[in-house]
């Protein structure tokens, strides 16, 4: 019994949103306003609804002061100029690693006093850590393009 009524107040619930929205049918007002009348504790869940509806329909923004605009255009100039500096020096120290790693894997491979389980031991070391850093990356990747928070400034 107790599950069934929690369901009802949970779908008058969702008719109170609906009807602040203006999308509930005739029929489906009609079981809302017995509801309300008869449910004390709805009634007044549905006057706070009202008023926070009311409250956020006559709230607007402010439009910012012009120095905020200039403020903004000298800001993005800067995180470009910036973002377009790190791409370059990224794209640097990808090319120089790379070199140094092809040079070091000859080395490494060239020399022939040291025994084949330490290549082996240093090869299996490489590999896991490149394994570890793809996976970081694509789960970065990965949050970052369903992450629903990334515009919420705090």
């Amino acid at each position: 019994m107790r599950g069934e009524n929690q369901e009802r107040r949970e779908r008058l619930r969702r008719q109170m949103m609906a009807a602040l929205d203006g999308e509930l049918s005739g029929e489906e007002r009609a079981e809302l306003d017995r509801a309300l009348a008869e449910q004390s504790d709805l009634r007044q869940e549905w006057e706070r609804l009202a008023r926070v509806k009311e409250a956020t329909k006559e709230m607007s923004y402010r439009e910012p002061p012009e120095e905020t605009w200039e403020h903004y255009w000298v800001s993005v100039y800067n995180r470009l100029e910036r973002g377009f500096g790190w791409v370059l020096v990224s794209i640097g120290a990808l090319v120089l690693l790379g070199y140094g790693a092809w040079h070091a894997l000859g080395a490494l491979l060239g020399d022939v006093a040291l025994p084949a389980f330490i290549k082996l031991a240093i090869f299996a070391g490489l590999f896991g850590t490149l394994i570890l850093l793809f996976s970081v990356v694509r789960e970065k990747l990965f949050v970052r393009k369903g992450d629903r928070y990334k515009e919420v400034q705090r």
